[in-house]
């Protein structure tokens, strides 16, 4: 008997057959992964830096406002990275 997540997965992989990648198209995946990771963690450092100034002076509006930037700036990386990585996807093997 199978389990729900199996038939699931039977169902998507009917829908939306898996795609196969190259040994290249794994590797420019893995170079992007890494390369937005580093833009990330750079983003990160600097609001968190930015953060601790605004809580060291005492300014609430301005911790508010850095802490909206961080998260609105990891949700545009991760569409941006994602929005790369399906081209590498579509592209012929």
């Amino acid at each position: 008997m199978k389990t729900a997540y199996e038939l699931a997965m039977e169902r998507l992989s009917k829908n939306a057959p898996a795609v196969k990648l190259t040994d290249a198209q794994k590797k420019r995946l893995a170079e992007l992964d890494a390369k937005y990771a580093a833009k990330v963690a750079e983003r990160e450092i600097f609001l968190k830096d930015e953060l601790a100034k605004a809580l060291a002076k005492g300014d609430v509006e301005a911790v508010e406002q850095i802490e909206k930037q961080i998260v609105s700036e990891k949700k545009s990386l991760a569409a941006e990275l994602e929005e790369k990585k399906d081209a590498i996807r579509q592209e012929k093997s």
